[in-house]
Parts: C-alpha cells; structure tokens; sequence
C-alpha cells in the first residue's frame, strides 16, 4: 500500500514560558518569510496565523501545544511536502522563510544564524505564547485599513482587501421578467434558477438538444475569466437568456449567456478572501439576486442593475462567522445556512430566514442544542459554550407539496469525541443529520441522525434529494462515511442503505432503523493516539453533488477513494479556542488501485449500483445530467467529459485551463442548448489537499477560476 503523511495540528494548551529561546533564523528569513506567506498561505489560514476551518492556527497557544516537541525542520519538511494543497510547491527558500516568520510570531527571536532545511531545534524550546503584535488585523466590514497594531481577540477573523466594494460596471438587464413562485416550483426549461436547478435537487436539465449521437460535436461557445484566489465552487444561474454569476471574493455578474457580454459587476464588502472565500450558489426571486457573503452578510441586489437593495447580518462574523452555502428561496423566505461555528464561546450555529422584500429575520433554527432547547441532554455534561460545529454549509432542498424544507447537519467541533469532551453516549444532536423543518417558522418535522456523536470529521451536510418511486416520497443523501441513505421524507424513517466505496468504520448498521455501530477503537477513543478511518476527511463523497436522472432511475454519484489515520488531541476549553483539534495521515484506499476518483450509478428502487468507473484523479465537480441521456462531470486533472448516463461510457470530453470545480448546468438561449461548468483552484479542504499529499505527479495552474460555455455548432 502507498502511503503519504500528513499532519494537521489544531490543538489548544497554554505554554509557560520557558528559557531564553535559541535564534534559529535571521530577521531577514522573517520579513521575506511575512511576504511569503501572505501570498501562499494566508487566504486558507487568514492573515493573522489564527486559521480557519481545516486550515490550523500557525500562532498562539494552539499551534505551540501542538508542536512544542517537535522541531523547525519537522515543520518545515511538513509544509515542503504538502503546501500549498491547491498550487505548485515554493522554492526552499520560501519555505524556510514561512517557516522563520511562523516561528518569529511564536516568540522565538532572531539572529545571525541563518535557518536551514537541516536546522532541527525543538520548537517548544522557548516559544511563548501569543499573536505577533505586529501581525495587524485587516479592516472591518466597509472600514477602509486602519493600521492598528493591536492583536485579534479569540475567535476573531482577520480580512485582507482586494479593492474598493460596490458597483464597478453600470448596465441593465433589458426585459427582465420577476421570478414568481410558480416558475421555482415549474421552471422553464432553458432556465436554471436555484442550485441544483429544482427544489428537489436534482442537478438536472430537460432539455435535449445535445444528445448521445451529437455531443462528440460539442464545441467551445464562449469563455469568462472569473476573479481569482480562493475556492471557486459556484453554480451560475440563468433566467431568461442572462447568467447570474458569483465569483470569490463577494463579487457578482450578470452576463448575456448567449454571448459572455458583462452587463453588470457588484464587488459586495468586504471585496476580500476570507478563508477559502467559496461562495456556492446564489438565489433568484422577483426582482432579486440573493447572495449571502462570506462574512456571514445576506444581500439583496436589483437582478436589472446590480444595485443593493437591502443587507443583513447573518451572524456576527467578528466571532468568525462565515457563510458558505447560498440560499433558496421558499414562498416569499429567503433560506440561509451558518459556517465556521466551530470556536468555544459563540453564539451556536442556525439555519435562518429572511423576508425577500426587506430582510427581516424570519425565524431561526438552532442546529447545536443547547440548555433549555430540545435535544440538550445529548451534549452530555459539555456546557453551552464548548457546543459548537453544526455547520449548514451546503443549502437545502424543498418539499412544496409536503411544505418541508431539507437541510444537512455538519459534524460536533472539535472533530473527534475523546477531544470535545463527550461520551461514547452522547448523540450531540443535531449534528450529522437530516433536519425537516416547516418553511413558515422554521420549526422541526423531523430529523434523522446518521452518525450518533460522529466522531470522526464524516460529516452527512452534504444535498437531499427528492425523488417520488410509486406512492413513496423518497429523500436520498449520501456524506463523507460513503453511506446512500434512502429515507421516507415524510416522517423520517429510515428504509435502506447502501455502501458506495470501502468503509471500515462502522461495523454493522440496525436492519430496522439503519444506526451504525463503530468500531470499537473508535467508540474506546483517546487523545493522542491514532486510529484509522477509510474513508478519510475527503469523504466517501463530499460537497460535488450527485444528480438525479428521471428517465434512467439512477443517482449518479461522484464519489472519493483514500483513507486516513486521525489522531484527536487534548483541547484547552476556554473562549476562542475549538477548531477541527486533530492530525491526520492519508493513505491510498484499499482495493482502490491508486485511483482517488470513482463515478458510479444506483437504482432509485433497488439501491443496486448499475455501473462505476474509477480513475486517478479525484472528481471536483457536481454531476449535471440532461434529457438527452447525458451526464457532465469534471476533475482535478482538468478534465471535462460527457458521458452516457445508463453506462458511464465517455463520449467526449475537453482538456479546460486549470481544475475542472464547480456545479456543471444546462440552459438554452436563443434556441441553443449550452453547458456550462467553471474552473478553478480550491482551498485547505481535503478534496484538494488529499490529491495534493497522494497524488502529487498531477499537475495544474494555481490559478484560472473561469467558466466554460459550450454548445454544438450553429447550423446555417
């Protein structure tokens, strides 16, 4: 078996001070090493080193308990070998200089002697806790830059601007018809107004003029360069003829989609990256384009002109509140998801509504159960603060005839039980769940838990789809353990499963209401020690969504293959601290053949995978499916392909400028079918950072974020 390491601290203790630390590195390293990372690393890791999501703290008490015994060149042979996940290694002098600038920010003082690839000095000989106060937090949201020396609380976010926000191109959108109720629920063909096109979330298009015979004929109509940086994972929306069109960074567009002509550009604030910066898709409504932003703001601009009409707070991103997944839009409501609630001390983490005509909050449903709220007890003796994870980060689907919205719970912070301080007892509702909640106030049907205090980061967030089978209302999902769940949508009920890749986690599942059992290693946990996991944070499947084709019956599923070790380390349970708390290791998945990448059919009626195919390279794209027999899916190897949806079969495909990411769509204009799928780089994330350790001999540009417009030929 290959096998490649990779460790990811994220640990919280308080250091003493020790001795006079040793000099290790010169001040100049330092100062090249500041420029460094601001350019390589801090858009996963923020500007100040406090981190974010599964990019760890590289300052403070957190990062010195994690590496206090280990040595500057264990740190920098790890960041060598696998950083950046996303782009081409640095040179060793860059890496030495990081590396120097981290240990500068650690309290390790400089001095004549230059650090080396070969310097091995024990971290923790003298590193004293505490942020560089010369690290300076970024502005606030619509502050110009103040310069302020002063260190960031706990828990708070830095943020690095692009620019100026606001409009920055002025045009209209001629003839622009509302969007009314009636065509979310029945859309135009030609349209795609919402992510994963209908509320069932089938990431599928009706229309067939592209087909299995003339798809061969696919050819390049147009091409957009997008904003670049960050994760770029957005599903563009068309409407009559226009493409709405979020980029990173809080930037949104509206295109001609027959032509690529901008019409308009809104820069929201903050214009900046926050993290991995991934916005996933935005919402259409009457005259409204919905974009949620990256620091947890919901915005209302004029779908015409591009112009605000409204913004609200989500949550208070000075407590490191983001927002990831877009919205949809439920009867006059606006739906909301909640990131990065994973610091001691916030606030918890909701899913929330907003009135479309003013952005009033509607109501708000908490997802981490705390004192007094149903479900509190299954947190066990955790107090209310040190609750936290229950992330909503990829948007929900919807029932109109059952009137129910579905929406997935993200895993309990930190990742691993031993660390966040449960038992093997409790459940920590309502992490890795499926919730049910009605629209009008936002209280709960039902849930389904399908990891009881899931302990491991195998996180079930992920798309609920809809599919009718008879007189059964059925919902599919499918998260990182690889586990279909076929539910009954109505109550909740479980009625069947079926495995998708190798899993050695779960050693039995109830036949009557489908809970896993755990391996007994796992449910006998402790800090500091590994265990093994397949599949690993990657996830069987993760955020690329899976499509559901009507006419074949089958969820195609774009799948993930590698396996890890996790190690959970002991947390330090005081304000700010929290995070993922834990190392990992991944190794090739057994059986798997070095392949990370794996696509594969399922029959809605009989759970029976009808076929696969297996590839190298990891699938980084939602698959779209259309009514002329065809699926689209692409890659981290910057492949796009068609394939033939009852075999797998390719039938053609295209080599596009970097990573093939996003949410691929269909939409016609002017009597033209087109397909349309972006391009872009990722952030720490596992999807990109476990091709990145095991698959390093596939290579591709750290930057292109763009979209791709194809269509056949015009005929004359």
């Amino acid at each position: 078996m290959i096998r490649a390491f990779i460790a990811i601290p994220f640990l919280i203790a308080v250091l003493t001070p020790q001795a006079t630390p040793p000099a290790v590195y010169t001040a100049a390293q330092a100062t090249a090493g500041r420029a460094a990372y601001q350019a390589n690393c801090a858009s996963c890791h923020v500007p100040d080193l406090s981190g974010r999501n599964e990019a760890p703290p590289l300052a403070g008490g957190s990062f010195m308990n994690t590496w206090r015994s280990r040595t500057t060149r264990d740190l920098f042979e790890l960041m060598q070998a696998t950083m950046p996940p996303n782009a081409p290694s640095l040179n060793v002098d860059q890496y030495l200089a990081i590396t120097s600038f981290i240990l500068q920010s650690n309290g390790m003082p400089a001095g004549s002697r230059a650090l080396t690839a070969t310097t091995a000095v024990l971290i923790g000989a003298g590193g004293i806790v505490g942020a560089d106060p010369s690290v300076r937090p970024g502005p606030t949201r619509g502050s110009a830059p103040t310069g302020a020396a002063t260190p960031p609380a706990p828990g708070t976010r830095t943020v690095t601007t692009l620019g100026p926000a606001g409009q920055t191109v002025f045009g209209e959108v001629k003839n622009y018809a509302p969007i009314t109720d009636e065509m979310l629920r029945n859309q135009d063909p030609a349209d795609w107004l919402m992510a994963r096109r209908n509320y069932q979330g089938w990431s599928y298009s009706p229309l067939t003029q592209v087909t299995r015979d003339n798809v061969k004929e696919l050819q390049l109509a147009w091409v957009w360069s997008m904003q670049d940086g960050g994760a770029n994972e957005p599903t563009p929306l068309v409407h009559n003829g226009i493409m709405f069109l979020t980029n990173t960074a809080n930037v949104i567009q509206a295109l001609d989609a027959k032509t690529g002509e901008l019409i308009w550009e809104h820069r929201l604030p903050p214009y900046a990256h926050i993290g991995a910066a991934t916005m996933r898709n935005i919402a259409l409504y009457q005259d409204h384009v919905f974009v949620a932003t990256t620091d947890a703001h919901l915005v209302a601009l004029d779908a015409r002109t591009g112009k605000q009409v409204w913004s609200t707070v989500i949550a208070d991103s000075a407590k490191g509140y983001t927002s990831y997944s877009g919205p949809i839009v439920i009867k006059g409501k606006v739906v909301q998801g909640l990131t990065s609630c994973d610091r001691f001390g916030n606030d918890g983490c909701w899913i929330s509504a907003f009135d479309a005509d003013t952005g009033k909050l509607a109501w708000k449903f908490n997802t981490i159960a705390r004192s007094g709220q149903r479900g509190a007890d299954t947190w066990g003796k955790l107090a209310d603060p040190f609750r936290v994870g229950g992330e909503t980060w990829i948007a929900g689907t919807y029932d109109p005839d059952l009137d129910l919205t579905y929406w997935g719970i993200a895993q309990a912070k930190p990742w691993m039980r031993a660390s966040r301080g449960t038992t093997a007892f409790d459940n920590a509702l309502y992490t890795a769940s499926t919730v049910a909640l009605r629209p009008n106030d936002g209280t709960l049907a039902w849930h389904y838990q399908h990891a009881p205090g899931e302990s491991l980061d195998l996180d079930e967030v992920f798309e609920k789809v809809l599919v009718d089978a008879g007189d059964q209302k059925l919902l599919f999902t499918i998260g990182k353990p690889g586990i279909l769940w076929k539910l009954d949508r109505r109550n909740g009920q479980f009625i069947d499963y079926q495995e998708t890749v190798f899993q050695n986690v779960f050693e039995s599942f109830d036949k009557k209401t489908g809970t896993p059992t755990y391996r007994a290693d796992i449910i006998e946990q402790e800090t500091g020690k590994w265990i093994q996991s397949c599949p690993s944070t990657q996830g069987g499947h993760n955020w690329p969504a899976m499509s559901y084709h009507p006419g074949a019956g089958l969820l195609v599923i774009p799948l993930s293959q590698s396996c890890m070790e996790i190690s959970g380390r002991k947390i330090e349970f005081k304000e700010g601290n929290g995070g993922i708390g834990a190392d990992r290791r991944f190794f090739e998945m057994p059986g798997s053949d070095g392949n990370l990448g794996k696509l594969a059919a399922y029959d809605v009626n009989t759970m029976r995978e009808v076929w696969s195919r297996e590839q190298r390279a990891s699938f980084l794209t939602a698959v779209l499916t259309t009514g002329g027999g065809l699926g689209f899916v692409g890659d981290l190897d910057r492949v796009f392909r068609a394939f033939d949806v009852k075999t797998g079969e390719t039938l053609w495909q295209a080599r596009l400028g970097t990573s093939v990411q996003g949410y691929p769509m269909a939409f016609s204009a002017g009597g033209r079918q087109y397909i349309a799928v972006t391009t872009g780089r990722g952030g720490l994330e596992s999807p990109r950072m476990v091709p990145r350790t095991l698959a390093r001999e596939l290579n591709y540009p750290s930057g292109g974020n763009a979209i791709y417009v194809f269509a056949l030929p015009e005929r004359r």
